[in-house]
């Protein structure tokens, strides 16, 4: 069994991919492990010729992930925007472990991310001792896609600073990389795309140049639709890191999962599920990747000094963290929740309850 705390998608999930790619009679484009068809298939799930079945990556609208899938066909590089917890990041990865059968060409966005970076450095010690050479040059992730003809992933692109977010510009558009040292170019290989990822909810974040969003075809990946929609992804992906950490504690019932989805969804939208009551929104995101923190953090509780079943009072400490992200303003907002609609519901006492004595 690997030790390995979190595989690749494409090594997670290889055992589907190979099952979708024996199928898959479609027309590929040139370096795609799979066809457009194979991809989808792959992303929503579903079940093969043969009865095999493919399990849901993303859970939503399953045109976006076809208008996605699309764009990696074209010469445009796709940019997946939304608010924080929308599973960017999730389906830029597994886009990429489907298209090129590697999901490692990534290159991670900070306020400190360089030029370098995105194109190629210098080993210094060669530099030095013989000059600007081929041997020298260390190529970055997007370096080494445009040679292999793969998808290159840049997460966080608004978090990069402007002047170096634009040096992509020729490399999307022309699929060049000019190596001027050197006198020479690097060409992309057919199949080679660029999947970006970008939110404008965090602090710090830098706007994308007019030129640069001509570049790409923005999908916008929303929140989930219906409280039905979140609670199935909550669910499923709470069991699949249950498992992958050995969590000692059952399954979390359905009913604690509704009731943490449903703060989230209320105080996002700054009204009860009824529409009855108006009510203050935190700063926090309350994102559904936080939803399920908050639930596996209470999965670890209960199974490591519980008895393994997740009570109220194991999740009051993670939902609490996830809504106070402002020690002032937001424990106000959580307060006036507690008091106007927690405390109002007669079955939900216990958890009024456990975040009282927590607090």
């Amino acid at each position: 069994m690997t030790q390995t705390l979190r595989q690749h998608a494409e090594q997670q999930f290889a055992d589907e991919l190979a099952a979708i790619a024996k199928v898959d009679q479609r027309q590929k484009p040139t370096n795609w492990k799979l066809s457009p068809w194979g991809v989808v298939t792959y992303l929503m799930g579903g079940k093969l010729d043969g009865g095999f079945e493919v399990s849901p990556k993303y859970i939503g609208s399953q045109r976006l992930m076809e208008i996605a899938v699309s764009t990696l066909a074209t010469d445009r590089a796709l940019l997946l925007f939304g608010v924080p917890g929308t599973a960017k990041s999730w389906v830029s990865e597994h886009l990429s472990a489907a298209v090129s059968g590697d999901s490692t060409m990534l290159i991670q966005g900070t306020a400190g991310t360089s030029e370098e970076q995105l194109r190629y450095g210098w080993n210094y010690a060669q530099l030095l001792a013989h000059g600007p050479s081929e041997k020298a040059l260390v190529p970055s992730p997007l370096m080494n896609a445009m040679r292999l003809g793969k998808i290159a992933r840049i997460e966080e692109l608004t978090r990069i600073p402007a002047d170096v977010q634009d040096s992509l510009i020729t490399v999307l558009s022309e699929k060049t990389l000019p190596i001027p040292e050197l006198g020479t170019e690097v060409q992309a290989t057919r199949g080679f795309s660029v999947i970006a990822t970008a939110n404008n909810r965090d602090k710090g974040v830098n706007e994308l140049s007019s030129a640069l969003k001509r570049r790409f075809n923005t999908v916008v990946l929303p929140l989930p639709s219906s409280q039905d929609e979140e609670v199935s992804i909550v669910t499923k992906r709470v069991a699949e890191i249950g498992r992958s950490l050995d969590l000692p504690a059952e399954p979390p019932a359905l009913a604690e999962v509704r009731r943490v989805v449903q703060i989230f969804r209320e105080l996002r939208s700054g009204q009860t599920d009824d529409g009855k009551t108006r009510i203050k929104s935190p700063t926090s995101t309350l994102s559904t990747a936080e939803a399920i923190s908050v639930i596996n953090a209470g999965m670890a509780l209960a199974g490591h000094f519980g008895d393994g079943q997740m009570r109220s009072a194991d999740i009051a400490s993670g939902l609490i963290g996830a809504v106070i992200k402002d020690p002032v303003q937001d424990q106000v907002v959580w307060n006036e929740y507690l008091e106007t609609v927690v405390k109002e519901r007669g079955e939900w006492k216990d958890l009024y309850r456990a975040c009282r004595d927590h607090d």
